[in-house]
Formats: structure tokens, sequence, C-alpha cells
């Protein structure tokens, strides 16, 4: 499953962005290369930066890896519930008040980073459950419907995209 076959009516307009920005690849294959390559990236940020913030008010390297882990397993809970069959409507979440109740900066980026490979191990693993089937399952988050494979898509796009954004703007 590539991110190619997915419909426009599987992820809100949102996330298309997100989407676009992963590599033609299956979908279990791209879950566990850009952690690997996110691991990478993050372990030549020098320590001097992981507390950085680019402007007043804008989350550090930390806050961000930290804002990762809890996007994901949000994602992962919404999969798993649309997967099973469950039609309940799932909310969203303000990322910005997540962030700040996560104290991230209290940590080390090395903590973070190990949460993170975990959390997308079992992320991989989920996935990995999922028959064909259950992967074209939709449901409703965020008010807007979603596949099951969308949400491993967007998972993987999200992430490449917060990457970016400390490439660019933080290094």
């Amino acid at each position: 499953m590539k991110p190619s076959q997915l419909q426009p009516n599987e992820f809100a307009p949102f996330y298309a962005d997100y989407i676009k920005a992963v590599d033609e690849v299956d979908l279990l294959e791209g879950l566990e290369n850009s952690m690997q390559d996110f691991d990478a990236f993050i372990l030549q940020i020098p320590t001097e930066k992981h507390e950085y913030r680019y402007a007043e008010g804008k989350w550090t390297i930390k806050d961000i890896v930290q804002h990762l882990i809890d996007a994901e397993r949000i994602f992962a809970y919404r999969a798993l519930r649309i997967a099973r069959k469950d039609q309940t409507p799932l909310p969203g979440f303000e990322e910005n008040d997540y962030a700040d109740a996560a104290f991230a900066n209290q940590r080390t980026l090395s903590e973070l980073m190990e949460e993170f490979k975990l959390i997308r191990k079992t992320t991989y693993l989920l996935f990995k459950t999922f028959s064909d089937e259950q992967l074209l399952l939709t449901g409703t988050a965020s008010e807007k419907p979603v596949s099951v494979r969308a949400i491993g898509f967007i998972t993987i796009g999200h992430q490449m995209h917060h990457q970016k954004v400390i490439r660019e703007r933080y290094l």
C-alpha cells in the first residue's frame, strides 16, 4: 500500500501536504524508514540547539519531538478505533495545550528520542496487524473522514514536516 493509492475522500485537505511529502513506499516500510531517518537526523543536532527557539513563543526541538510523540499516540489510537469498526467520531486535540503541559524541556533529547522510537515501533507493529480490509476502513476524526491507511501516511508525513521545519528554522 503506497500513498498514491489514497483517494481524496480518505483524509481532510489539511493533511494533503503531509501525504504528498511521503515517498512512494509501502506503508510499513515508510514507518520504519522514516523513524530511522529521523533518529539519525536528531543525533546530529548540537546540544546547544536542543532548547533553541527561532522566535519567541515557538517550540524548541525538544518540544517538537514531544509533539511528534503525542500526535503519533493519538494517530495510532484513531487508527485502532477505526480498524476495530468503532464509528464513534473522534475529537481533535489542541497541540499547543499538549505542548504546554508536557514539559519536554525538562527531559533530555536522548530520552525523548528513546520514547519516540518506542512509540514508532508500536505504531509499526499495530499497522502490521491490520488486514487490507481494515486499512481501507474509514471513520471520523476532527470532524473529517479518515481511513486507517491514510492515518499511517499522515503519521509519516507529519514527522517529515517537522523534520523539515527543524532543518529550515533551527539549524
